[in-house]
Parts: structure tokens; sequence; C-alpha cells
């Protein structure tokens, strides 16, 4: 008896659907997110220690490795925000067909590449 399965699973050959793939980066946003609540938390207990405190991190995060700190760290966000409204409308029995499902993904990937790059232009300009 001959099978078609795949005999080595090997994660970058598995050719994913795409709302598998906006399923699988959603849980990836939300980890990025949550790793990154203690930094921004720290950030903002010291930005309200004082206004000499204040200054000092708003001059430490112009700095280019920050603006990449911040960089991946809004568009976890944005990304995050965009398949989760992705998820309710779904949840609330909008785009629950297959091809509406694909569309729908397709739209998260787009509206969040926009997303990332006015985000980034906004951080280096």
């Amino acid at each position: 008896m001959k099978t078609t399965r795949p005999v080595f699973l090997t994660v970058w050959r598995i050719r994913l659907p795409i709302p598998a793939l906006v399923s699988i980066l959603h849980r990836i946003s939300g980890i990025i997110i949550f790793l990154s609540l203690p930094l921004f938390l720290y950030w903002l207990s010291q930005s309200l220690v004082s206004a000499d405190h204040f200054d000092r991190l708003a001059t430490q995060l112009h700095t280019p490795g920050l603006k990449w700190v911040l960089w991946i760290v809004l568009s976890a966000v944005a990304y995050h925000f965009f398949a989760g409204v992705r998820h309710l409308l779904m949840d609330a029995g909008l785009a629950e067909t297959l091809p509406a499902g694909r569309k729908s993904a397709g739209l998260v990937l787009i509206v969040t590449a926009i997303a990332v790059i006015l985000l980034g232009i906004w951080l280096w300009l």
C-alpha cells in the first residue's frame, strides 16, 4: 500500500495555507508583545520618575537600535490587532467560508504590511 504522506517533515518545505500562516503569525506576535511588556513597563516607570529621566529616555529612544526594537514590537502590535479583528469577525459569523477566510487572511497581511511601512516612516522621519 502506497501512502502520499510526507517522509521528511521539514518545516520550511511544508506549504501552509494563508489562513494557517496568519493564525501562526498571530500567536507569534502575541508572544513578542508578551515578552516585550517588561521592557515597556520599565521604560514607563523610568519616564515617570522625573522630567530628567523622561528626557534621558526620549534621547535613548532615538538611537537606531532602540528604534528597531520599537519598530518590531509596534509591528507585532499592529499585526496582532488586525489578525485579532479578523478572528473576532469570524467569531461573529462573518467570513467563515474557506474562500472568505483566504481573502480575509490576505487582507490582514496587506493591511499589516502597509501599517508596518507607515510605522517605519513615522519612526525614522
